[in-house]
């Protein structure tokens, strides 16, 4: 469900057909002119981060004129209680209201903004997206795990590496972590998608995976029986996923997008900071990210907040995406991975670029 901010039927020369006199090679340049100044906007309420990006067309894809991030930790006790508690609505409803202001001053003709798992799997996620359309003017959409997924992969799939034969793009959520194996060679039913040959959402994510198994951890044994268990618990919801992917003929070829994989890639790296223009579009080898995960998970929660790059913010959630990322290399085993700081604000984005201009 796209948000109307202004309708684009209001703007001149958009009506159907364009004047009388007008060529219509003249009107397809006029359109195109016309759209190349207009602002999209989109906006990924995940069950642990908040992120907006605001973009113009531009000839290679579009530009980037705003953007904001912000961990809400929306999903917070919704594996124990079935409901977003009051202080984390609070949380996203505050950073949601950010995102509308920079909306409505960057005057965006057309935004969209999703939901993810912790909206959907919440009693009162309908609730939540009534406050928020109320206090913030922004209209909420959940979005199923099928649609999270298509997203994920058309707003990250051109970092994927050369190669022959599917791929597989992860994108390792707060609530949830999704896996899509594509055809890169093959278009979809939209322009510049890759075709979809299957995909999975595993109800662990960050935030789920890690309270469901975290305790006090404050041995090396707690933590890496906690970590093993984290491990099998993941591995066992690929099963079923993991039975179907070809296994044979060509080398897998693996890109991720999520905080966990953007994270660990800044530790390898030893980056005193996050640096987007360092990582977004990295490939690293895969034996690098397990041998950073293991290293992670002999650490205590206190010790990894030091580390730069992770913080207090991430390091009770670090490991649990460090178990899934495992998980996901033991059933693909690829050896190189791809690294994406970019996804489903980007897929939207996308999206609503090429419907404008078809």
């Amino acid at each position: 469900m796209d948000e109307h901010i202004a309708s684009p039927k209001s703007e001149p020369g958009l009506a159907s057909g364009g004047s009388a006199n007008r060529k219509s090679g003249d009107t397809s340049r006029h359109r195109q002119k016309f759209n190349s100044r207009r602002s999209y906007g989109a906006i990924d309420l995940g069950t642990n981060n908040c992120r907006l990006l605001v973009a113009r067309p531009a000839a290679d894809g579009f530009t980037v004129i705003d953007a904001f991030s912000r961990i809400v930790r929306l999903g917070e006790g919704l594996s124990r209680t079935g409901r977003l508690s009051d202080a984390a609505i609070d949380r996203a409803v505050s950073a949601l209201a950010i995102c509308g202001d920079k909306l409505r001053r960057r005057h965006v003709s057309l935004a969209r903004s999703v939901a993810t798992e912790a909206c959907r799997r919440a009693a009162n996620g309908r609730h939540f997206v009534r406050r928020v359309r109320e206090e913030t003017g922004i209209a909420l959409d959940i979005i199923s795990p099928e649609e999270e997924a298509r997203l994920a992969v058309l707003g990250c799939h051109i970092l994927l590496e050369p190669g022959d034969g599917p791929a597989l793009i992860f994108d390792i959520g707060g609530g949830s972590t999704e896996l899509v194996l594509i055809d890169p060679g093959t278009e979809g039913a939209k322009a510049g998608e890759p075709k979809i040959l299957s995909w999975y959402s595993a109800p662990w994510g960050v935030v789920s995976l890690a309270e469901k198994e975290f305790n006090d951890l404050t041995t090396l044994d707690d933590r890496l029986e906690t970590y093993q268990r984290m491990r099998s618990r993941v591995a066992a919801s690929f099963a079923d996923f993991a039975s179907t992917l070809p296994t044979i003929g060509y080398q897998p070829r693996l890109l991720g997008t999520s905080g966990t994989v953007t994270t660990l890639a800044s530790v390898h790296l030893e980056l005193p900071s996050y640096d987007r223009s360092k990582i977004d579009g990295l490939v690293l080898p895969s034996e690098a990210l397990r041998m950073v995960s293991t290293d992670l998970a002999y650490k205590s929660v206190p010790e990894r907040s030091e580390i730069p790059c992770i913080g207090a913010e991430r390091a009770d959630l670090v490991v649990a995406g460090c178990a899934i990322l495992e998980a996901i290399l033991d059933i693909w085993p690829a050896e190189r991975i791809g690294i994406a700081d970019r996804g489903i604000r980007e897929g939207i984005l996308r999206s609503m670029m090429a419907q404008d201009r078809r």
